[in-house]
């Protein structure tokens, strides 16, 4: 046994069997279980945390599907790279065999877009069955061609059960700690560094292990901390700073406190964060946290993450300072955020409603004379450029999912809909 491999390595799963988590995708009525079953793998992006178990899910689907496996980091791959696995994939049957290859592609969001687009017609033409793995939102940083190709798939950071049960793996199989006495007496330091990430918390509690000159080992909360403090990033931007960081500046900013925002944005700076990770978080509060109290803020938040992109470090941490304080220091509402939520469970509850006639479009002869279109009123055909009609299905009519909050310009919204809408919604 090699020693000197880390500890996560040496526990990495071979089977779906000693696969730890993601029960949603590969459990007994997972997504992918019968896919894999079949052996009919789709190209698919596996979108996650660091630490998820994304790589060793691709390996896992190519051994139990019976195909040849190629593997690249975006990090350090090109054009070059991808084409060369390409035609071997291509010599080794492609399109005529279920059983073509699988590329895996590592941190598939650092591909430039014209790299992402040499894989667009092995993809499309079935030369390699595709799975990429990303840590951000595929989105935005997947191009679109490609994205609508794949299936993606959430995986999710581990839950206490899955992490405590990899711990005990550990102990019962690993060849190095199962000839040690190892007791954990307490594991929520271990668990709270790890930040769900299954990969870091092995990592660290061989670095425990390894810390003891006995063979008997009683681990405790005291002896993490105290152990690993000197081993222990100021900020870890994939681990769970990453995650509290970003927590606490978008609180700020929604608390519309501008002083705990930029504090907390000069902490992710100074931790070498990414800066359209941070625009990107700053857009979603621009409409979740602000929306229509001031829809400035929106155009601002899309204004940053756009000149972010170009600049990059340092000067963009000014501009990433003027949206976080100009957000912080705007009126707040979640009125269209509650309006979306509140319409997708309305869809979920009642499902697909039809469209009232008189507001479906009519463009063949056969829809006119069907009756679609008929008794529509042409808004500004009527004063105010308004027509009281119905355009809710209605089994739904009458339903008010918007509700302006009270502020200036959402009260403005509301008065506005008075005018309109008083006695169908209650404005």
């Amino acid at each position: 046994m090699n020693t000197n491999e880390p500890l996560a390595e040496r526990l990495r799963p071979k089977t779906l069997d000693d696969y730890v988590s993601q029960k949603h995708l590969v459990g007994k009525d997972g997504a992918l279980t019968l896919h894999i079953k079949q052996g009919l793998i789709p190209s698919m992006i596996f979108w996650g945390p660091p630490g998820t178990g994304k790589t060793t899910l691709a390996n896992i689907i190519a051994t139990e599907s019976g195909r040849p496996f190629y593997a690249l980091s975006a990090i350090n791959s090109g054009v070059k790279d991808i084409r060369d696995v390409i035609d071997k994939a291509k010599q080794s049957g492609g399109l005529f065999t279920t059983k073509n290859p699988i590329l895996f592609i590592d941190e598939i969001h650092r591909f430039s877009k014209s790299q992402q687009d040499s894989l667009l017609q092995a993809v499309e033409k079935g030369w390699i069955t595709l799975i990429g793995a990303t840590t951000e939102n595929p989105s935005f940083e997947v191009i679109s061609a490609l994205l609508s190709r794949c299936q993606v798939y959430i995986l999710n950071a581990f839950d206490k059960t899955d992490l405590e049960l990899l711990l005990e793996r550990a102990i019962k199989i690993d060849e190095y700690l199962s000839k040690k006495s190892i007791k954990i007496k307490e594991t929520n330091a271990l668990l709270r560094l790890s930040g769900g990430d299954a990969r870091k918390l092995l990592n660290i509690f061989e670095l425990i292990v390894n810390s003891f000159d006995s063979n008997n080992i009683e681990i405790t909360d005291e002896d993490v901390l105290q152990k690993i403090h000197n081993n222990t990033v100021h900020y870890d931007k994939t681990g769970e700073q990453h995650y509290d960081i970003i927590s606490a500046f978008i609180k700020s900013i929604r608390g519309s406190d501008p002083n705990a925002a930029v504090y907390w944005l000069a902490r992710m700076i100074e931790g070498g964060e990414d800066v359209k990770f941070i625009a990107r978080r700053l857009l979603i509060c621009a409409s979740e946290d602000i929306g229509n109290a001031n829809p400035t803020a929106l155009v601002i938040a899309n204004n940053t993450f756009q000149a972010v992109t170009a600049i990059g470090y340092p000067e963009s941490r000014i501009i990433l300072s003027q949206c976080a304080t100009y957000l912080a220091c705007s009126p707040k509402s979640n009125a269209v955020y509650v309006a979306i939520g509140n319409a997708q469970q309305l869809v979920k509850q009642t499902g697909d409603l039809s469209v009232p006639l008189e507001i479906r479009n009519a463009p063949t002869k056969l829809m006119k004379e069907l009756g679609y279109g008929d008794n529509y009123k042409y808004a500004h055909n009527y004063e105010n450029n308004f027509a009281n009609q119905e355009f809710l299905p209605d089994e739904i009519k009458n339903t008010k999912l918007y509700d302006p909050a009270n502020n200036v310009r959402e009260n403005a919204h509301r008065e506005f809909l008075k005018t309109r809408w008083k006695d169908k919604y209650g404005y």
